[in-house]
Order: C-alpha cells, then structure tokens, then sequence
C-alpha cells in the first residue's frame, strides 16, 4: 500500500472552482499512477478554512467507477501564513509501485508546498 499525495489552490471559495480544480487533480494523480479504483483503500480530503463552498469528495464521484470509493473531507490545521484556498488530497491504495516511483501532483500554487517531489516539470501543472 502506498500513500499518493496531491494538492492544488483555487482563486475564490465558488462551488464549481472548487469541484473543476478537485477533479482535474484527481484524476491526473490517478491517472499518473495508474490506480485503480478496487485499488483503493481510502481517500482523505482536507480544505483551508477559507473554503466551505462545496465538499471536494464530489468530484471524485464524477469519475467513472468510483462511486464507491471510501472518501472523507475535512479542514487543514489552521498554521499562520500557510497557503491560503488549498485544497489537499491523500490517495490509499495498494499498488506495486515502489515508494520513489510514485508520481506525487501538486498544480498551481500548491506546487510550493513540495518542489522536492516535482520530478519532471512537465508533470504538474
């Protein structure tokens, strides 16, 4: 079982920005890790306190084959100066992909959470 991480920010605390950018992560984490939704065990969801507008756990519901997939959202530790409107996702799942294989995805502001696991520029966005 391995741990997959991703985050991603938006600009404003709107329902449709927080479900469009929630998706497009998740499905490159997945996609990029070639997981598969049996494959997973669970999916934790955290938000910054400034986001309230809608559950980003909705938009793992859109993609094909993951109605089922164990999925809970809660809010970040409020830590002064942290990167506001950040929405953070750990991926459980079982796979045989080696611990440094795996392809970690962090798009817009949040790649600066961890330029360390940006191993290809072209990965993220």
């Amino acid at each position: 079982m391995r741990g997959f991480r991703g985050a991603t920010t938006v600009e404003h605390n709107e329902k449709d920005e927080i479900l469009n950018a929630s998706h497009t992560l998740l499905k490159e984490m997945i996609e990029k890790n070639d997981i598969k939704s049996d494959d997973i065990c669970s999916v934790f969801i955290s938000v910054t306190s400034d986001l309230d507008a809608v559950f980003p756990a909705q938009a793992l519901r859109m993609i094909e084959g993951f109605k089922y997939v164990p999925v809970m959202c809660m809010q970040e530790i409020p830590v002064p100066d942290s990167l506001p409107k950040c929405i953070r996702v750990m991926i459980h799942a079982d796979t045989m992909i080696k611990q440094h294989e795996v392809k970690h995805i962090y798009h817009n502001r949040a790649r600066q959470l961890r330029p360390d696991l940006q191993k290809n520029e072209g990965e993220s966005r």
